[in-house]
């Protein structure tokens, strides 16, 4: 590189580096480096270019627009990447033996109970209005029935799910 070419390009490159850095989001002196090296590139290839300050301006812009377009696509290396949050397999077989060993209680509690669990539990998501329909009772008794069948089902599964006493 010519020193006069050098002379000629700085104080040009500094203001448009200046000019470009903040749209960008870089550094002036990153893009000022930048354009240099490429200049030194194309001057081993192609020779010096035959309008230097305005190569100089479109080198300047296309470096900005590359270093947006970096920016967007690269995390900085202190942000942990989003942890899979769904479950494992270890977890999927724990939830269906909690679910099976639920069925199981439901289908063991007396009377109308397991028809009323299995109305709440439906995935249907049915209101009390429907729930009371299907079963054939008043809305109203539907409360008292649901709190007797939930301590029914809390005396069969206390057993399976008791917590453990503490030792001394």
């Amino acid at each position: 590189m010519t020193p006069d070419l050098v002379a000629t390009l700085r104080p040009l490159l500094t203001a448009e580096a200046s000019a470009e850095a903040y749209a960008s989001g870089d550094e002036p002196s990153d893009l000022e480096q930048a354009v240099w090296l490429r200049l030194l590139e194309r001057l081993e290839s192609d020779g010096p270019p035959r309008d230097p300050e305005g190569w100089l301006r479109k080198a300047v812009r296309a470096e900005a627009r590359r270093s947006r377009r970096t920016t967007r696509v690269e995390r900085p290396y202190g942000v942990e990447p989003p942890r899979d949050t769904r479950p494992g397999p270890e977890q999927i077989v724990l939830t269906a033996a909690r679910h099976r060993a639920l069925r199981d209680a439901v289908r063991r509690l007396p009377g109308r109970c397991p028809r009323l669990m299995e109305a709440l539990l439906s995935p249907k998501d049915l209101t009390y209005r429907e729930i009371a329909g299907e079963l054939g009772i008043s809305q109203g008794s539907l409360g008292p029935e649901r709190s007797r069948c939930l301590g029914c089902l809390r005396r069969l599964l206390t057993p399976e799910v008791a917590v453990p006493e503490v030792r001394g």
